[in-house]
């Protein structure tokens, strides 16, 4: 039987102002990196008709997005905890910039691609270093609340982009260069604010300095039980929870056209409709995600989540079903998604090493998301039915291992028991 350990008798500490503009510049790497991702799909049949692409080349664009992130999440998060993360942090955002022009500025196909390749790197090198920044300079008993607020800002990308697409839908080219426009006058706006941002001093980057290598980044302190442990844990979860969502980003309105039989408009309106539920409750996530309450709430929308692919699947993708599990999913994915990932990797992994640990994470879930995204058309075109009950299986499995890390991992971990005033939620059994 599973018992929550009783909620503090005293208000949550308050977070200072500050704090929460550290967790909004760094939460636009979340924005970012959904944005360009969302607006990449928007805006990938104008590119083909305004360059008269190739379908192999469409692939391969829309294939590059996600495998750049995957290799920026692993050496970003690396070079963050060699070399200085404030370091790191400021850089990232300014090379993103730089890719977010050349696909704005594009006048073909070719350099369009590599403006893909420059932004996709660097969004996935700030997503580990963003979060580390933020789990650095938050105190103990406001962490999960500031490292959470980042899937607000990462809703908000989705959000602004698919708005943006809807409004300029008949626009063209024009429209498509406005969206990606946006991204870069939202990248150089960060930059600079960040550039003036107060951080605390890292131990990391005096260190090296100093040219003594620094505890933390020693690839040997990454293979130990410490960091394996949650590392492996988090990664279970986000990777077979994030193939159902990655693949519903990336083909949901395809399905809704080619599988469920409504037209354009219709798909990319359920789309829109649905997604200010989402940022809504992300919000609401941010409110209790210092409460026990994050993870009570957790074990009530992952199986919310499971029941919505499952009438998914038994209705086989038809669109009366799919407008159910619309409804569903956007109600449980706030509490059971990323959002959960984020805080229990800051919450499990080591301090030192967050940045390589996340970034290792990132980068092998954001790998296998591109290799399904690869197949999921032909998948879907075989059996929309089968595509669906897989993506059924990895929700419930991301569940079990979400469970794990609750029972075991966030019991166990240093930083829910380092403040007299956590209210993190322990479970017993």
């Amino acid at each position: 039987m599973i018992r929550f350990s009783p909620a503090p008798e005293h208000a949550e500490q308050p977070i200072p102002k500050h704090l929460w503009k550290v967790a909004a510049l760094s939460g636009m790497a979340s924005y970012l990196d959904a944005a360009l991702i969302v607006s990449i799909a928007v805006n990938l049949a104008i590119y083909r008709d305004s360059y008269d692409m190739g379908v192999w080349m469409a692939g391969a664009i829309s294939a590059i997005v996600t495998g750049c992130i995957a290799v920026g999440s692993l050496v970003g998060g690396r070079l963050a905890d060699m070399f200085g993360r404030r370091r790191v942090y400021n850089l990232d955002i300014l090379c993103y910039a730089i890719g977010a022009i050349v696909i704005t500025l594009a006048p073909n196909d070719i350099v369009l691609f590599v403006g893909v390749l420059i932004a996709g790197l660097a969004a996935g090198a700030d997503l580990p270093t963003s979060l580390a920044v933020v789990s650095d300079a938050a105190p103990p008993e406001g962490r999960a609340r500031l490292v959470s607020f980042t899937q607000v800002m990462w809703v908000l990308g989705i959000v602004v982009v698919i708005f943006l697409g809807y409004v300029l839908s008949d626009t063209g080219m024009t429209g498509a260069r406005f969206i990606t426009g946006h991204l870069v006058v939202a990248a150089l706006v960060t930059w600079q604010l960040r550039a003036r941002l107060e951080l605390p001093d890292e131990q990391p980057e005096s260190t090296v300095e100093e040219n003594a290598a620094p505890r933390g980044i020693e690839l040997k302190n990454v293979w130990n039980r410490a960091a394996l442990l949650p590392m492996a844990a988090t990664f279970v979860y986000y990777v077979t929870w994030g193939i159902g969502a990655n693949t519903f980003g990336q083909f949901g309105t395809y399905l809704l056209v080619t599988v469920s039989g409504a037209s354009q408009s219709l798909a990319t309106g359920i789309n829109l409709a649905f997604l200010p539920i989402a940022l809504v409750l992300t919000f609401v996530f941010v409110r209790v995600a210092d409460t026990p309450w994050r993870d009570r709430l957790f074990y009530v929308f992952t199986v919310v989540q499971v029941v919505a692919f499952c009438i998914a699947s038994l209705t086989a993708g038809a669109l009366a079903g799919m407008l159910v599990f619309f409804v569903l999913y956007q109600i449980s994915n706030p509490f059971a998604g990323e959002a959960s990932y984020k805080v229990w990797s800051q919450l499990t992994l080591p301090p030192d090493t967050r940045g390589t640990t996340q970034g290792l994470t990132y980068a092998l879930s954001r790998g296998v998301f591109a290799g399904v995204a690869f197949v999921t058309p032909a998948l879907m075109d075989y059996s929309a039915s089968l595509l669906l009950w897989l993506i059924t299986l990895c929700m419930a499995a991301s569940g079990i291992a979400g469970v794990y890390v609750i029972h075991v991992l966030i019991r166990r971990s240093p930083e829910t028991t380092a403040a007299p005033v956590k209210g993190l939620g322990v479970a017993r059994t």
